[in-house]
């Protein structure tokens, strides 16, 4: 008896090799007006209420803002979210000063407990905001910028913002040019009075600022800087005042 064409016996339906699967498709839960009113209430209360600055950051080479602690912090509480960090990975080589930790951020909704979404983030010492400092004095530092990058993460994830901001400046792979030779176009003004701007917040001397635009690009001067290069430059001063801010709030603590 051929398979398909079995009787039925005793209640038992027999199985058939030729059914077809059935293949179903998750429904869209809101409308397309429901989602468009969404984004253009994101839009309205990143311009409206969020600090440019403070909040995002613009930088050169990036087509949209990248969110900044501040900023997804503010997104938590107008979307009424509560936030939970683990370490889920951490080496801590005391001997050799090698410190890297992996976070786990955890958004729950405080109308119902549920979870809205999960980031991840990771920081070591090793990297190129850290190599002119004493690892034993940036080990909290280091676990703080793991715990920001997973909130971002998370907050973009959550707030399904990734198409207003950029992740973090500082998770991008870096691609410097070590010495200028005339390739590509030269800095502009703007990035220049930038650049001035970020070493003046910082309080940097400028002879500290001359010598790390020296060993990173190879140049004497700003001016001599390409459009690249001072895009790269304003990054790792971004992330070099965040890093500084971290440890003027660890001291306070």
């Amino acid at each position: 008896m051929k398979l398909g064409m079995q009787s039925q016996k005793g209640n038992i339906v027999p199985f058939s090799i030729n059914e077809s699967k059935i293949v179903s498709l998750p429904n869209i839960v809101i409308s397309t007006i429901e989602s468009k009113r969404r984004v253009e209430e994101l839009k309205t209360f990143v311009e409206e209420v969020m600090v440019k600055g403070v909040d995002y950051g613009l930088v050169d080479g990036f087509s949209k803002p990248t969110l900044l602690k501040p900023g997804a912090e503010k997104l938590c509480d107008v979307f009424g979210f509560s936030k939970t960090a683990d370490v889920v990975n951490r080496i801590e080589q005391w001997e050799s000063g090698i410190f890297a930790y992996e976070v786990k951020m955890t958004l729950i909704r405080k109308d119902n407990g549920l979870v809205e979404a999960e980031g991840l983030g990771s920081c070591n010492s090793k990297e190129s905001s850290f190599q002119h400092q004493d690892p034993y004095t940036i080990v909290n530092t280091v676990l703080k910028m793991a715990k920001k990058r997973a909130l971002i993460d998370a907050v973009l994830s959550a707030t399904r913002s990734s198409g207003i901001f950029t992740q973090d400046i500082e998770d991008f792979p870096e691609e410097k040019t070590k010495a200028s030779k005339g390739g590509g176009e030269q800095a502009t003004k703007a990035q220049l009075q930038k650049i001035f701007r970020i070493v003046n917040e910082m309080d940097m001397p400028t002879d500290v600022a001359k010598e790390l635009m020296k060993m990173t690009f190879g140049v004497e001067h700003s001016t001599q800087l390409t459009k690249k290069q001072a895009s790269d430059f304003i990054q790792e001063l971004l992330v070099l005042k965040e890093v500084r801010t971290m440890d003027e709030q660890n001291y306070i603590e």
